[in-house]
């Protein structure tokens, strides 16, 4: 007796699977930093940069313009010498702190799990002599 197979057929398309939609959004390790940095509010440039540890210039340069034509940071221009440059989260950019804050609070709760587990695998892969 012959048993049936199943049959699968792919169901997680990259142009159409709602978590890779949402990785390339916050796949950059930066965004999520500078959209936690700007959950309280305005801020400028600077200030952006003195509060997210490690972040370089040319990065968060890149990502506070990666998240603009996103439409989840504005950028807003007071014009004086120099030009007042101020950055916040736009109300579509608000919507992402909710599940950002859950991702956070799994970290919290289960991420000694993950390094224990990861001992565990190099402990196993990489045997000491």
């Amino acid at each position: 007796m012959k048993i049936p197979t199943k049959v699968i057929h792919a169901d997680i398309s990259l142009s159409v699977c709602g978590y890779s939609k949402v990785l390339e959004i916050i796949s950059n390790k930066w965004t999520a930093l500078v959209i936690y940095a700007l959950e309280d509010g305005s801020m400028r440039y600077g200030e952006i940069g003195r509060r997210i540890d490690g972040i370089s210039k040319k990065m968060l340069t890149q990502t506070l313009r990666q998240l603009e034509r996103d439409g989840l940071v504005k950028r807003d221009i007071t014009a004086s010498v120099p030009p007042i440059v101020d950055y916040s989260l736009t109300a579509l950019g608000e919507t992402l702190t909710v599940p950002l804050k859950h991702l956070k609070q799994w970290t919290s709760a289960y991420y000694s799990e993950v390094e224990k587990a990861r001992e565990a695998y190099d402990e196993i892969e990489s045997p000491s002599d």
